[in-house]
């Protein structure tokens, strides 16, 4: 079981142009995407969160459900569901703008155990920066690295809910030693500052680094560093792209047996190779059609 820990929302995503285009609501969040693409991949999944009661809240478990995760651990609240404003530039990035004030996610508490057979637990985005869930959130990091279980975090920066840079990146820091697996984007590296070679000796056995179109690379431990090419594809928008990614890498793992920190310093060039081609064509897959859609195992069989 890999249990992904962190929000869900409401992705609000311009049909047209101009301030006042209509807004499509579609299902979203960093972690809520990643467990749904965990599913959709054939991973025994449970999303650990705290969801609204309205009607956005009861479709975004809907899905979860149809999808085949577990949502036993969903708390949930009478508060409205977070709602992010996605913009989408000519080349398909999106950007958002977030309304989060009084919502259910952000009252997130530990819970008391994870599901049985929990293998691993998967974090990041905007629940590690709005408190007071955020305390929760890192709890549960560290408590789970204490276990050991295997961990993952795609900290997947939304700059604009950040009011005190110096102090996430301080606290970002401070995650490192109970991360098994660090997922980031460029531009986080970028933001967050630092080396992969800094991260790894903080705690991770790997990072994994992706690039958008020019593909992914991963740092490991030993001192290893391997590529793989982006897949090409006609993109539609980028939106989940990043989090099929971080569903690809844990399924891919799972399927090794390779969800502990020693399995994946033993992975090796090819083995890392093949891991990374498959999150490539995982990603490409969901950049080829509109909204967080990522793919289903038979669309990246290979």
């Amino acid at each position: 079981m890999i249990v992904v820990a962190g929000e869900a929302l409401i992705d609000l995503v311009p049909q047209g142009t101009g301030a006042l285009a209509a807004l499509r609501p579609a299902l979203g969040g960093g972690p809520y995407n990643t467990a749904v693409a965990l599913g959709r991949l054939g991973s025994p999944t449970a999303f650990c969160s705290r969801v609204s009661r309205d009607l956005f809240g009861e479709a975004l478990l809907d899905r979860l459900r149809e999808t085949g995760v577990d949502v036993s651990p969903v708390q949930r609240g009478a508060e409205p569901t977070t709602l992010a404003v996605a913009t989408v530039d000519a080349g398909g990035s999106a950007a958002y703008s977030f309304y989060v004030e009084g919502t259910a996610d952000r009252l997130f508490a530990v819970p008391a155990e994870l599901p049985p057979g929990t293998r691993a637990v998967s974090f990041g985005t905007c629940s590690l920066v709005l408190e007071p869930g955020a305390s929760a959130y890192e709890e549960l990091l560290h408590a789970s690295a204490a276990r050991g279980v295997f961990t993952a975090l795609d900290p997947n920066i939304r700059a604009g809910l950040i009011s005190d840079p110096d102090a996430y990146r301080a606290r970002f820091r401070g995650w490192l030693p109970s991360v098994s697996l660090l997922k980031l984007s460029t531009e986080d590296a970028a933001w967050l500052g630092g080396t992969p070679e800094e991260w790894l000796a903080a705690g991770p056995a790997a990072v994994v680094v992706t690039r958008g179109g020019a593909g992914l690379t991963v740092f490991t431990r030993d001192g290893g560093e391997y590529a793989v090419p982006g897949e090409r594809v006609e993109v539609v928008d980028t939106i989940g792209a990043g989090d099929t990614v971080n569903a690809a890498l844990l399924h891919g793992l799972a399927v090794r047996d390779a969800l502990d920190a020693g399995k994946v310093r033993a992975l090796g060039r090819m083995g890392w190779e093949d891991l990374l081609g498959f999150a490539a064509r995982a990603a490409a897959v969901t950049c080829s059609r509109a909204g967080a859609e990522p793919p289903y195992a038979h669309e990246v069989a290979g």
